[in-house]
């Protein structure tokens, strides 16, 4: 089911707690939320509905791609850029990295280690930033 947006920075600010099983319905939430606003977003934490739990989905070079307990174990080539949250008014400069290597648990809980490059690799980062409390 399609979430409101959250724009409460205090509440955003908050570190997530590590997602489980029972969280199957935020994780579909989620993805309901991240579709519906598609036009205007590439990436949700699911925080930016309400739930302070680690669960991210973003739109993966044309898959929306769902993971719980993102953890970005490795990250290379820095580089400086600008970027916007449907969370918070206006854009905010940030460094990213254009590779980065995140283990995480799929929708089937398999744990999983990928490599991402680009601009896929920039959203988890912005994601994975929002389920750690950290805003841009």
């Amino acid at each position: 089911m399609v979430q409101p947006i959250m724009h409460d920075p205090l509440f955003l600010a908050r570190k997530s707690v590590p997602a489980t099983k029972a969280d199957a319905q935020i994780a579909r939430d989620l993805m309901d939320t991240l579709i519906a606003n598609r036009e205007a977003c590439v990436g949700m934490a699911a925080n930016m509905i309400g739930k302070a739990v680690a669960i991210i989905a973003f739109n993966d070079e044309g898959k929306f791609t769902l993971m719980y307990n993102p953890e970005i174990t490795k990250k290379d080539e820095p580089y400086e850029t600008e970027e916007g949250c449907l969370s918070l008014a206006g854009v905010r400069k940030t460094t990213r990295y254009q590779t980065i290597r995140v283990r995480f648990q799929d929708a089937q809980w398999r744990t999983l280690t990928k490599t991402y490059r680009g601009w896929s690799a920039q959203i988890i980062q912005h994601e994975v930033d929002h389920i750690n409390g950290i805003l841009i």
